[in-house]
């Protein structure tokens, strides 16, 4: 795989996950990505691991799963129209694909007794219950300004995320750009998303835009309304955090979750450290209306 095709896919993703409701059609996908229709679908699919369309829909599912639960005064229909869907009744049917069940009836499920992925993790079983047992701290809500980061993508919410780190530290390294301040965007809510398919993306702030980009590249994290937790555990312990943030505080709090994506940024990052222990503040994007 050339570098030039990751990082015009990386490009591709960067602008998908910016508005989701957005027109995403592959068309306007491979103008942008400077390639022929039919030469970026093969190439999508190559970089990702699933057709572009695959992509797409499971980002929308995703996050119309998150907006049905914690966004329960939002009407179907604005959240189908917010996923780019033009027709409910089309939306019912991906939505049920997707999750076994129309979107009425996922809104109505318990999250607090549902199934959850990440409880097949021995460890993050573990977690959960001790988490279980502790109260969540108190958020600051702040407008925070947008951030340039050199990235690296990963598929899968576990231990393998370090190598996406010593990545983009080999890369820092060889660069001579300081390692201090590191990221973590959160794609996926591991809450009903299998570990293996969750989307995570080791983030470096720089100063100065990247020049030769390759499996590193850059975007920018968008600004706008946060609530921040500062979070402290060992490995195991921070999904479960994460959920609590999302299934306990977030409906009660009268804010509404934004499609951009969460991210952590560490003061101790547990993928580093050989005790596996972290210390880091977590990135909600809420808004008002």
């Amino acid at each position: 795989m050339s570098n030039q095709h990751l990082t015009r896919i990386n490009d591709v993703l960067f602008h998908i996950h910016q508005d989701i409701s957005q027109e995403l059609s592959a068309k306007s996908l491979a103008d942008f990505a400077a390639y022929s229709e039919q030469h970026f679908h093969r190439v999508f699919k190559q970089v990702v691991g699933e057709s572009v369309h695959q992509y797409i829909r499971r980002t929308r599912m995703e996050y119309a799963a998150n907006q049905l639960m914690f966004a329960s005064k939002t009407s179907i229909v604005d959240i189908a129209q917010r996923c780019g869907f033009q027709s409910v009744s089309s939306f019912n049917k991906a939505f049920k694909a997707s999750f076994g069940m129309p979107p009425s009836a996922w809104r109505q499920h318990d999250t607090q007794t549902s199934s959850k992925p990440y409880l097949s993790d021995p460890e993050i079983a573990a977690g959960y219950r001790h988490v279980a047992q502790t109260s969540l701290p108190t958020p600051h809500i702040k407008d925070v300004p947008e951030r340039l980061v050199a990235y690296v993508r990963h598929t899968g919410y576990g231990r393998s995320i370090r190598n996406a780190w010593l990545i983009l530290k080999a890369w820092a390294q060889a660069e001579g750009r300081t390692f201090d301040e590191q990221l973590g965007l959160h794609h996926s809510n591991p809450a009903w998303v299998a570990l293996d398919q969750c989307r995570y993306v080791a983030c470096l702030a720089i100063d100065e835009p990247i020049k030769r980009r390759s499996v590193v590249c850059q975007l920018t994290i968008p600004e706008g309304l946060h609530a921040i937790f500062r979070l402290t555990g060992q490995y195991g312990e921070l999904l479960p955090q994460i959920s609590q943030v999302l299934e306990q505080w977030l409906p009660q709090s009268g804010f509404k979750l934004r499609s951009t994506p969460a991210y952590v940024h560490y003061h101790d990052n547990h993928f580093l450290n050989e005790d596996e222990r972290f210390d880091l503040d977590f990135y909600l994007p809420v808004s008002f209306f």
